[in-house]
């Protein structure tokens, strides 16, 4: 998501619990928490911590940090930090260009038309603000890296910046056209792209054949507890099964037969009306923060975009969407048993006795950490597996463990003494249930992604800016620069990894921020002065175990572009993160993925130029083009390394 985005990220907890701060405080107090953080007991003292970590030349016998080498398996020579209109990758590197906003996807896309865009011609062109990424090997089922399909997020609209004629980011969207609107909302939701690697070069199959547009008018189907709540009904769908579009798709993930889960993030930023503040469901608009004045201004031109009109239709939006990537024809389906709330990765795990796990994240200051896990294994063939299984919110303790707690209808507090009257009923206000049950406020828990070598979930929570106490977690008045939180099942590090436990444990991997600078900042005492990142977002693993951290919101919070840093998990690398990719000035990165041969890194850098003043006239970057008149581009690029081999 993006950072500075002015109403998605309000805070919306009214009275949050314990928050992670105050839990962290108490746990790094312990020598366990350090052992933790450093990977090993006898790292521990080599930890980077806070104001008095800053590590001099003379003690490390060398006139520069080391950029390459040390104990850190990672043997490209680190990026130094820049702010840039262009983007930069690791000595020995290529970028290349895969697919930018509003190249073809669909096979009569006309061209891209900056000054002429019409909702009709979006909808057949690649969308705006690409975020999640998935690779489909053809054929299906193979582990083929040269060919496949490409699934990418689209996030949000950025309008000053992709409209001709709109100005000041606020007043474009409360002031856009009928048919600037529906550019917008063409814009929004997926793409699948058949991709090719030719001749060393990643390119498009134009006219590939399961190629697809998604949009927030594709029709779905809603299926699970919630389907057919009355509160999930509306004037165009009476029976509350059907509804149109997704809106916000941030990280994402997948299943094991193939199919896609995204995620919808930030849907309040679209719905609007008086009901927000004075209507039946205003405390649970306000929960979720739904505003009488929203960032998007459809409900001028769709009804079904105000609160007044269609006061249901924001419950039928917060939801995972799974699609299927091979058939063009399939009717995406959105799945209520894994919760509403600002959704954020859905990564899955399976349990020893074949039981699917799906780790989440609530992607708001001060809310909550989730999986769901089926009520039976997974098989090929059970399509409707997401129906069925118990949804848990996370309590983390201070001594280091970690309680599952079940949001189940008819159980503690979840009856009808707190108006919940079934289990749609919980599903549907998924934030007050996991409030009413204590779960641990989070730093806005961003993507959660489970390492497929050690078997620890990983936890990236981006900052939170309202946090006024000084703790552990951020020994500082904010915590501007957020933290990764490593959560350890039972059995991990064995081939028998208990994902379905209801207990586990926890630890600190690091704590973002520039050691010597940002009290607090927790690496491993080789971190270079290059090495530090601030907000992590999403990541990815490669074959090896090593995390792959992507950032939104360094340039705000720490003057550096945002980025793309990579770390060991364990062994004497454990968390020295070192620098491989920096994005144009404005743009986040999003969605690390690896080909399964790990050749290919696939990058998706949306919101190029988003900085403070930046227009479409008068851009702060012209990426990726570089071309007078052409606005910033978000894109998808593909890094390779020159010589062929492994990425890292």
């Amino acid at each position: 998501m993006n950072d500075e985005n002015e109403i998605e990220d309000i805070g919306s907890n009214p009275a949050p619990a314990r928050p992670i701060g105050d839990v962290v405080r108490a746990r790094l107090s312990r020598r366990a928490a350090l052992r933790g953080l450093a990977g090993v007991a006898a790292l521990a003292d080599g930890l980077v911590e806070g104001a008095h970590a800053q590590i001099s030349a003379s003690q490390l016998g060398t006139a520069d940090i080391p950029r390459q080498g040390g104990p850190s398996t990672l043997q490209f020579t680190e990026l130094r930090h820049q702010l840039a209109q262009g983007d930069a990758v690791a000595e020995g590197h290529d970028i290349q260009l895969v697919i930018r906003w509003g190249d073809p996807v669909l096979p009569d896309a006309p061209p891209f038309d900056p000054n002429g865009q019409s909702g009709a011609a979006q909808a057949r062109q690649f969308g705006y603000n690409n975020d999640y990424l998935d690779f489909r090997p053809l054929p299906k089922g193979s582990t083929n890296s040269e060919h496949g399909l490409l699934w990418v997020n689209h996030e949000y609209t950025s309008t000053q910046l992709m409209l001709p004629g709109t100005a000041g980011r606020a007043a474009s969207r409360r002031s856009t056209t009928a048919e600037q609107a529906a550019v917008e909302m063409a814009a929004h939701g997926g793409s699948v792209v058949e991709i090719r690697r030719v001749d060393g070069r990643w390119q498009t199959v134009p006219g590939g054949a399961m190629n697809r547009r998604i949009t927030a008018h594709t029709p779905m189907r809603i299926s699970g507890p919630a389907a057919g709540h009355p509160r999930m009904r509306t004037s165009a769908d009476a029976e509350g099964t059907r509804v149109l579009g997704m809106l916000n798709q941030c990280a994402g993930g997948n299943t094991p037969w193939g199919t896609i889960l995204t995620t919808e993030e930030n849907f309040n930023s679209y719905f609007s009306g008086e009901a927000a503040a004075t209507g039946e469901q205003a405390a649970a608009y306000r929960r979720y923060g739904i505003p009488r004045q929203p960032i998007y201004n459809w409900a001028a031109h769709e009804p079904r975009f105000s609160l007044d009109q269609e006061p249901n239709e924001p419950n039928r939006f917060g939801w995972i969407v799974e699609i299927d990537p091979f058939d063009p024809a399939s009717t995406p389906i959105k799945r209520t048993a894994l919760g509403r709330f600002k959704h954020e990765g859905c990564t899955h795990a399976v349990a020893p006795d074949g039981r699917l796990v799906l780790y989440m994240g609530d992607d708001e200051r001060n809310d909550y950490v989730y999986k769901f896990v089926t009520a039976r294994p997974w098989s090929e063939g059970d399509r409707d597996l997401l129906d069925d299984g118990t949804l848990y919110v996370a309590k983390f303790e201070e001594d280091g463990a970690l309680r599952w707690l079940p949001l189940v209808f008819g159980e503690g507090p979840l009856t009808a003494a707190q108006n919940f009257h079934s289990q749609g009923d919980v599903l549907i206000e998924t934030r007050r249930a996991a409030d009413l049950l204590g779960a641990t406020p989070m730093d806005r828990p961003e993507d959660v992604e489970v390492n497929p070598v050690n078997g620890r979930v990983y936890v990236l929570l981006t900052n939170n800016g309202t946090r006024t106490e000084v703790n552990a977690a951020n020994p500082r008045p904010r915590n501007a620069h957020g933290h990764v939180i490593e959560i350890i099942p039972p059995g991990a590090g064995t081939a028998a990894v208990q994902h379905a436990a209801l207990e586990g444990r926890w630890e600190i991997f690091l704590l973002a921020g520039k050691p010597g600078h940002d009290a607090g900042a927790r690496y491993h005492r080789a971190t270079s002065d290059q090495g530090w990142l601030s907000c992590p977002d999403n990541c990815a693993f490669d074959s090896r175990g090593r995390i792959w951290i992507a950032t939104d919101g360094a340039p705000s919070a720490a003057g550096v572009a945002d980025g793309l840093y990579a770390a060991d998990t364990q062994g004497g690398g454990r968390a020295l993160t070192r620098l491989f990719y920096q994005a144009p000035t404005g743009a986040e990165v999003c969605g690390p993925l690896f080909t399964p041969d790990n050749t290919t890194l696939f990058l998706a850098i949306q919101h190029p130029g988003e900085d403070a003043g930046s227009t479409f006239a008068n851009p702060s970057t012209r990426w990726p083009d570089f071309q007078p008149g052409m606005p910033p581009r978000p894109a998808v690029i593909a890094i390779v390394r020159k010589d062929g081999g492994p990425i890292g």
